[in-house]
């Protein structure tokens, strides 16, 4: 008989520790009724500015959301190309394909997950010889952690495209020592509650340094609307923040320095534990993660048997990305590199997530170990 399942992400514990704060906070948005756009909202956008050093912060109903605002901002449309990479959750190409426009898939880097500069700039010159306008480039933190932006930054320059940071898992790490949210034309991000800095339902936002593009995100989560919701001068979409989830979000924001700390601890146990059996993931220079997944690279054909014991010896695990982009039914149509992804495709078959979380006890983090070792020692 198999053990019973621990948590892969112990949300439960995050709230016993904050419960009392969690609780009137909800409770004082009912009394005030302001459920849409209330005061916590703005209160959060002031907040989530000061963490990371953003001029501006669009609160919105989605990470997907907080995309695809920025891209209808941008005349995203039919014969517009964006560059992202393949491995990676749907949302990222979705929001493009949404639009009408072109997902250009390029490979990642197999050490860090993350995109490859090189692959992004053989991208671009494809892109332009298979006539479509490359317009712009989405680079996903995967993981916890930023992509290089010192070698992505500079191609976008001289090619004349815009980049757009996708944080949805890695707001609050840093790249030599810039909190993220301050890079390139526009940071997106999720409140999903299994994010590091998650809600109690959907959520997102957009950080941004250009005031004239902040103006125009906060007109389109609203429709479009100009000096009120009966002047539309644009066309958007309702992508608002609720008001309860501003207020949960601002009392887990209070304690988000500290989780970060937690979940660095966690993950250098892990990487020191197993090491011996595995790959352990890889933190470049000059970057912080926040760790929203434990993600190892196993030998070809090991996966599925370490799920199997882990398994039965009550330990979740999960497989971030097991079919990338490029070869799922929705996106197969669309451009890739040199029409394959060689990095991508082999981490498909290598990766799996540990159980990763800021109060994972060491006890716990130990069986996890020592399971992972019993079987491919």
């Amino acid at each position: 008989m198999s053990a019973p399942m621990m948590p892969f992400i112990d949300l439960s514990a995050q709230r016993a520790r904050i419960v009392d704060k969690i609780e009137a906070a909800v409770r004082k948005v009912i009394h005030h009724g302001a459920y849409i756009m209330g005061p916590e909202v703005f209160e959060l956008e002031k907040q989530l500015g000061s963490f990371c050093g953003a001029k501006h912060v669009i609160s919105c109903a989605s990470g997907t959301d907080a995309l695809t605002l920025v891209l209808l901002a941008k005349g995203v449309k039919p014969g517009v190309a964006v560059l992202c990479p393949s491995f990676t959750f749907a949302a990222t190409a979705e929001a493009v394909a949404l639009l009408g426009g072109t997902p250009y898939f390029v490979d990642v880097l197999p050490d860090t997950f993350n995109m490859d500069p090189a692959s992004l700039e053989a991208g671009i010159v494809e892109a332009r010889r298979a006539g479509l306008e490359p317009a712009g480039v989405i680079a996903v933190d995967l993981f916890g952690q930023p992509a290089d932006y010192a070698a992505i930054e500079p191609i976008c320059a001289r090619e004349g495209l815009w980049l757009l940071c996708d944080a949805a898992q890695s707001f609050g790490a840093a790249y030599h020592g810039r909190k993220l949210g301050t890079f390139g034309l526009a940071t997106t991000t999720s409140f999903f509650p299994a994010k590091p800095l998650g809600a109690y339902g959907d959520g997102g936002a957009v950080f941004t340094d250009d005031a004239e593009l902040a103006e125009v995100l906060r007109s389109l989560r609203v429709h479009g609307q100009g000096v009120d919701k009966y002047d539309n001068v644009r066309i958007g979409v309702t992508g608002r923040l609720d008001t309860i989830q501003a207020a949960v979000l601002l009392e887990k924001l209070a304690i988000f320095p500290d989780e970060i700390r937690a979940r660095d601890a966690i993950a250098a146990r892990y990487s020191e534990g197993l090491r011996a059996v595995a790959v352990p993931p890889v933190v470049a220079a000059g970057c912080e993660s926040v760790w929203a997944q434990y993600t190892i690279r196993l030998e070809p054909g090991q996966r599925d048997g370490l799920v199997a014991a882990l398994k039965d010896a009550g330990i979740p695990t999960a497989c971030y990305y097991p079919v990338p982009l490029h070869r799922q039914t929705a996106y197969r149509a669309f451009p890739c590199v040199g029409g394959t992804l060689a990095a991508t495709d082999q981490l498909a078959q290598e990766v799996l997530s540990l159980p990763m979380h800021p109060y994972l006890a060491a006890e716990a983090q130990d069986r996890i170990i020592g399971a992972a070792i019993k079987h491919l020692g």
